[in-house]
């Protein structure tokens, strides 16, 4: 199997994003990339705090760039904050380098993964399941516009859902060489 470009997995906290592109970069024998990791490394310090300190204006312009960047490498699995896939400019280059797969989750099963979590910032509010679901509502149409999309199902395990994921790219012959996508999709 040989990815020809980078798969960005777009889509809402706790769509399982990182755990799924960890899985996927794995099957595939490709480097997993984190956009939120790396703007956490050069900024030193959590985003969180980047939002605390500087504001979401700030981070995603940031942020934006750090996908730029990622993109102009070698192919690889690249998980991409929620909000980074509203940006018009990034999803176009997005399109241009690499392909975009959002993991569609419904509000149950995000607000399942992410209620326990003190690390999201946009959920800080005095009403994170209405916020998320907010959120959500707002952000289904930019994600629509994926080049791909693969539901997730509460029963699907991080493998599961990596394997359709998989399944999926497979029907794009201009992503990856040789792939038996088998499994559930």
């Amino acid at each position: 199997m040989k990815l020809r470009k980078t798969v960005v997995l777009v889509g809402m906290m706790g769509a399982g994003k990182t755990a799924v592109g960890k899985e996927l970069a794995r099957m595939l024998a490709a480097p997993f990339l984190d956009s939120d990791d790396a703007i956490v490394a050069a900024a030193a310090m959590s985003i969180a705090e980047i939002f605390a300190r500087d504001g979401e204006a700030f981070f995603r312009a940031r942020e934006a760039e750090v996908i730029a960047r990622l993109l102009r490498g070698r192919p690889a699995v690249l998980s991409v904050g929620g909000g980074a896939f509203l940006n018009a400019e990034t999803r176009a280059l997005i399109s241009e380098l690499g392909i975009s797969v959002w993991l569609k989750a419904d509000l149950d099963l995000l607000w399942s993964r992410v209620r326990q979590k003190t690390t999201r910032p946009l959920l800080r509010t005095e009403a994170p399941r209405e916020t998320l679901a907010q959120l959500l509502d707002a952000r289904e149409p930019d994600y629509a516009k994926a080049d791909l999309v693969v539901a997730a199902d509460p029963a699907y395990s991080i493998s599961d859902m990596a394997r359709a994921v998989l399944a999926t790219l497979a029907t794009r012959p201009d992503i990856v060489d040789g792939v038996d996508g088998g499994g559930k999709g």
